[in-house]
This record gives C-alpha cells, sequence and structure tokens, in this order.
C-alpha cells in the first residue's frame, strides 16, 4: 500500500511540473512574438514615404 501511495504522488509531482513547463514554454513564445511584431513594426515605420525637397521650398518668382 505504501509504494502505491508514492507512486501516485510522484505521479502528481510530474504531471505538475510538466504543466508549469507547459505554461513556461508558452509564455516564452508568447514574449518572442511580442518582440518579434514589435520590431517588425519598427522596421515598416522606417520604410515609410521617403520625402522629397518639392515640399519643403516655395518656388522662385
Amino acid at each position: 500500500m505504501y509504494m502505491l501511495e508514492l507512486h501516485k504522488l510522484n505521479a502528481i509531482e510530474l504531471r505538475r511540473r510538466a504543466e508549469q513547463e507547459r505554461l513556461a514554454g508558452e509564455a516564452r513564445r508568447a514574449r518572442r512574438a511580442v518582440r518579434r511584431a514589435a520590431r517588425e513594426s519598427v522596421r515598416k515605420e522606417a520604410e515609410g514615404p521617403v520625402s522629397t525637397d518639392r515640399d519643403r521650398f516655395v518656388h522662385a518668382a
């Protein structure tokens, strides 16, 4: 009977650890996705339209 209880406790502990590792992996993937999205948005902003000198100066008379 004692061995069965130890086995059950060990199984419960293994499930708990597996759940923690799964959650940690999900959090890691979410952080990576946020960083990746932030890098892509900055890159897209940097690739915006180029201003021309024609818009900055008044035509001569």
